[in-house]
């Protein structure tokens, strides 16, 4: 169950009306422009990934029309500006060489500059399935004050209760209202659909999970990496993926040409089964039922007896 600190704000719809405002806005409408170099970004930007070639045509863009739509910024004390949603119209912009942007500028504290970031990002097309799932886990811990592993549980409590009868309490009622109330404003999924097609890419092996969060590699590229289950074969390739910006084919023809995984000894075998489950008791759905709690513990009482024997 998650235990908030606070009820959450009702300041969800307001800084999704912002947005709503500012995107129908255009630089003649609003006509306050700034230095570029007076906007700086934000110490966590919620985008890792820019697709190379997208950028470029938004560059080839403003060179031909300028911006468009202003960048949306909160003032800062020196008279100077962060970026709060645009920075690929930002970066375009200085690929350009522009001096002078339109902004929109808004007061906002930092939950609420956060907030429109990440719902301006999910508004966006070209996110791999890794953001979106990030952006949406983040935007759903800033309205229940809860840590990601918590607002993951609730998904499950979800699931749990719908198929086998069980009853939640009223907390976890009112926070999975929350929870439905953001996931239909983002418009791409259900509970259900988000928690089957979404939750599982976050237990990709780490190496690659951690290349499409630092936005190196295309999701689709990682996705077929992620099938080489030998680790230093996949580290090889992630490796000459990025290094070499290999296509999808020339990566599944590699694949192709790796030689088959030599039989590893049971007792690896059984190490990496240990390792796995190890991981995912590490996850508060697997304590969030009481029988299966006991029988997990249980077996966890046997299995060091077992071991502890000479």
């Amino acid at each position: 169950m998650v235990t908030r600190k606070r009820a959450p704000k009702p300041e969800l719809r307001n800084v999704a009306a912002i947005l709503n405002r500012e995107a129908s806005a255009t630089p003649t409408q609003s006509a306050q422009t700034t230095a570029i170099e007076t906007i700086h970004l934000p110490a966590k930007q919620p985008r890792r990934f820019f697709d190379p070639d997208k950028l470029n045509q938004l560059v080839q863009s403003v060179k031909e029309h300028g911006i468009l739509e202003p960048l949306l910024v909160r003032p800062l004390d020196n008279g100077e500006y962060e970026l709060v949603a645009g920075e690929r119209r930002l970066r375009a912009a200085q690929e350009v060489g522009l001096s002078d942007i339109p902004i929109a500028v808004h007061e906002l504290d930092d939950r609420q500059a956060l907030q429109v970031a990440l719902l301006e990002n999910l508004q966006r097309e070209d996110l791999n399935p890794i953001e979106e799932t990030d952006a949406v886990l983040e935007l759903l811990g800033l309205a229940l004050d809860a840590e990601k592993n918590a607002v993951i549980s609730l998904f499950y409590q979800a699931h749990r209760s719908k198929h086998r009868g069980q009853e939640l309490g009223q907390n976890v009622l009112s926070q999975l209202k929350i929870v439905q109330e953001i996931i239909d404003s983002v418009g791409r999924f259900t509970l259900d659909s988000f928690r089957a097609s979404r939750l599982p890419l976050l237990n990709l092996p780490d190496d690659v999970l951690n290349v499409l969060r630092q936005g190196q590699l295309e999701y689709t590229k990682a996705q077929a990496i992620a099938r080489v289950k030998d680790e230093s074969q996949r580290a090889k390739l992630l490796q000459q993926a990025i290094a070499k910006n290999l296509s999808l084919s020339e990566i599944k023809g590699k694949i192709k040409t790796l030689k088959p995984e030599s039989e590893p000894a049971p007792e690896k075998v059984a190490v990496g089964r240990l390792s796995e489950i190890g991981k995912r008791l590490q996850k508060p759905e697997a304590w969030g039922d009481r029988k299966k709690r006991d029988r997990i513990t249980k077996l966890l009482d046997e299995l060091e007896r077992l071991t502890g024997e000479n």
